[in-house]
């Protein structure tokens, strides 16, 4: 690929009309709550391609074998997918029938967690339920100490009785954590080959998460055992129609890996699409020279914000739903609200948008799909905001009337009436962009501000659906100098799966004081190089293209939580330096503790090279569509200009108030803004500049 020409356009076509040259294929898939995105890449033509069905939360791989069936490809395509399938069955505690073996004495850990009120001063404050239910959490006697010396011998016909017990139970997964199992894996191993001879599904924590802290470790390895089974057999379903092909999964940590590891431990899998969001926004705006970005990733359903000062930021302390995941992942916070989010009134009678979600079924009322509640797509429709004539690249129609009358009806509801030259449906739909507005703006406020950033130092890099309808309001209400909106902004999840490199992650407690001589600690990551290194070479990635993170776990000794800094001869005042920049203080002279080492294995791939052509003239003529009426911020309607946005070349600069007409996105220019095309076919939107 190296010398090649680079691609000067994303066609974006239907793939129908696609003339593919299928020796070298390779499709990023992302699975979204609204639609199922799709980014084709002919490495010989270095062409891409996007394309979006709606999604089935019934069916969730119908959607995925209709948008391939439509490039009726004669041979196996290389696949990277991202999907909600654990997610939701998290979320919605649609999981597997999950029980729990532990050390006797420990069965309701994941019961009594940790002493932290996540709402401090509410009395009526509860913590969800456990997903294992009491009558599944089993004990059984055997005990490890600290260091990994057995003090009570595991019996294993006491592990077949067991065994017995929990198909009486019904049964289908078990996760497996014994006390300090990290020390000494045996018991677990022994128990989980025993439920494995009788089929069950067994999420033992010495194979997900080596490390201390029992709840969670606990909680890592229950949420692996209660959504992997789901995932497995949609997998089973892809694989059953899918025979041959080459395929991935995307992980929360940003990295690609196996399909048939993620049936085994989905748990990696959780964040999977967003993370796919964060690795191609960040790659397009690092391309585009912009380093410090903040993403905004507003789908259908939900939105996920990230930040990334110079690099994707890594956290291995996340939390869904109230349940902690101890395994790495890329630090995404999300809330609620997308462009299906239900607008409402609550029972004070305050206008609400989301986090309920009309979804893809029945989906806005505009989509004419059954919907009857009002939504902030339907909002943006009846502000002018939308072509209707153009969604979809007019391939799903929007119907207006039904939009208007639903937020008529939302209107009614809140006692609201019509402002100056608005309609009252209009009012409300201004209403409903400003509350989802907020709501937003708390979310990329918590990421940036609240961490001790400042988020005029950051360009918001705008992507997902509806990202672009909201993008520049949210940037001047945060005084964020700049918008990147990529050419493929609805689909960008599905492109980062694309430019994602394969990612392994291993840790391992070992417990040592900070004068342990560095040359011990390489020795003890030498289980953990080898196992990566073997695991590379079964998915034929050469050793060449390995590049090896080694990291160590470090606190004060006596404190509750650690700092990673990488291992090298420095670690020690990397580690107070560290601390400094965290927490505003240091203390050179207190002795230190080495808590977890730490191995990530990155496998390079080749990322596939985006369009690019020189700058040419400002005019943007040719992709001027005329002028329409629409609802500016401030409540005034004018007629203003719109532009497709597949026509935007190079140098082409736009002035707000205006609206650019993608076929998958739409971008809302307000009063004062100005956006410029890059060399990239990013639209750049100065905030304010015009004023």
């Amino acid at each position: 690929m190296d010398g090649a020409k680079e691609p000067d356009r994303f066609p974006c076509e239907d793939p129908h009309r696609i003339d593919f040259n299928e020796d070298n294929v390779r499709i990023g898939i992302d699975i979204g709550g609204t639609f199922t995105d799709f980014v084709f890449f002919d490495e010989e033509l270095r062409a891409f391609y996007t394309y979006k069905v709606l999604s089935n939360p019934l069916n969730p791989a119908q959607p995925v074998l209709d948008g391939l069936e439509a490039l009726d490809l004669k041979k196996p395509p290389s696949i990277i997918h991202g999907s909600t399938i654990a997610t939701n069955a998290l979320l919605e505690r649609k999981g597997a029938r999950t029980a729990l073996i532990s050390t006797y004495g420990f069965r309701d850990v994941i019961a009594i967690g940790r002493q932290v009120r996540s709402e401090l001063y509410d009395f009526a404050a509860h913590r969800p339920q456990p997903l294992v239910p009491e009558e599944l959490r089993l004990e059984i006697k055997e005990r490890v100490d600290h260091r990994g010396n057995v003090i009570t011998p595991l019996n294993e016909e006491g592990v077949k009785d067991l065994c017995e017990s929990l198909k009486n139970l019904d049964a289908e997964s078990v996760a497996v954590c014994l006390l300090f199992s990290f020390a000494y894996p045996t018991h677990e191993k022994t128990i989980a080959r025993v439920f494995r001879e009788a089929d069950f599904f067994v999420s033992p924590s010495c194979e997900i998460l080596p490390e201390f802290r029992e709840y969670e470790r606990t909680s890592t390895s229950v949420i692996n055992a209660y959504v992997s089974p789901i995932v497995d057999r949609y997998l089973q379903q892809l694989k059953d129609r899918l025979e041959d092909v080459d395929f991935r999964m995307m992980q929360s940590n940003g990295g690609s890996i196996r399909a048939s590891q993620i049936r085994k431990q989905a748990v990696r899998s959780i964040l999977s699409g967003p993370a796919g969001g964060v690795v191609g926004a960040f790659h397009i705006a690092k391309i585009a020279g912009f380093e410090n970005v903040i993403g905004f990733d507003m789908g259908g359903t939900s939105t996920d914000v990230s930040l990334c000062a110079g690099d994707i930021r890594i956290t291995n302390e996340a939390e869904i739903d109230g349940f902690p995941i101890r395994i790495p992942m890329i630090d995404i916070h999300t809330v609620g609200s997308g462009g299906g989010s239900i607008a409402y009134v609550d029972a004070g009678g305050a206008l609400r948008v989301g986090p309920q979600s009309a979804g893809a079924d029945p989906g806005p009322v505009c989509y004419g799909l059954g919907g009857t509640e009002p939504t902030v797509t339907d909002a943006n429709l009846v502000l002018g905001r939308l072509m209707p004539e153009y969604f979809l690249e007019g391939r799903m129609s929007l119907d207006s009337r039904s939009a208007q009358s639903a937020l008529e009806d939302l209107a009614e509801q809140a006692g609201i009436s019509a402002q100056s030259d608005l309609s009252r449906s209009q009012t409300a739909a201004l209403g409903v962009i400003h509350v989802v507005n907020a709501r937003m703006e708390r979310a990329l406020r918590v990421i940036s501000v609240e961490r001790g950033h400042d988020p005029k130092d950051f360009t918001l890099v705008s992507f997902g659906g509806a990202g672009g309808l909201h993008a520049a309001q949210l940037a001047r209400a945060l005084g964020i100098p700049r918008v990147l909106i990529p050419p493929t902004a609805s689909t960008l999840s599905a492109l980062g799966m694309l430019t994602a490199d394969a990612v392994k992650d291993y840790v391992q407690t070992v417990m040592l004081p900070g004068t342990t001589a560095i040359e011990k600690l390489e020795t003890l990551l030498e289980p953990l190089v080898d196992q990566c290194l073997d695991e590379f070479q079964q998915e034929g990635i050469s050793k060449d293209r390995i590049i090896l993170q080694k990291d160590l776990d470090i606190r004060y000794e006596g404190q509750g939580y650690e700092l990673t800094v990488p291992l090298s001869a420095e670690f020690e005042q990397n580690f107070h330096d560290s601390h400094m920049q965290t927490y505003s203080h240091s203390s050179p002279d207190s002795p230190i503790e080495i808590v977890n080492v730490r191995l990530r294995g990155i496998g390079g791939v080749p990322r596939p090279p985006l369009p690019r052509a020189p700058l040419g003239t400002e005019d943007p003529e040719e992709a001027y569509l005329g002028q329409r009426p629409f609802v500016l911020i401030d409540g005034s309607v004018s007629p203003k200009p719109f532009y497709r946005g597949d026509q935007l070349k190079p140098g082409h600069v736009l002035r707000g108030p205006a609206i650019v007409v993608y076929k998958d996105t739409t971008v809302f220019l307000p009063v004062g803004d100005r956006a410029r095309v890059d060399e990239f076919f990013n639209l750049v939107v100065e905030i304010g500049s015009e004023t």
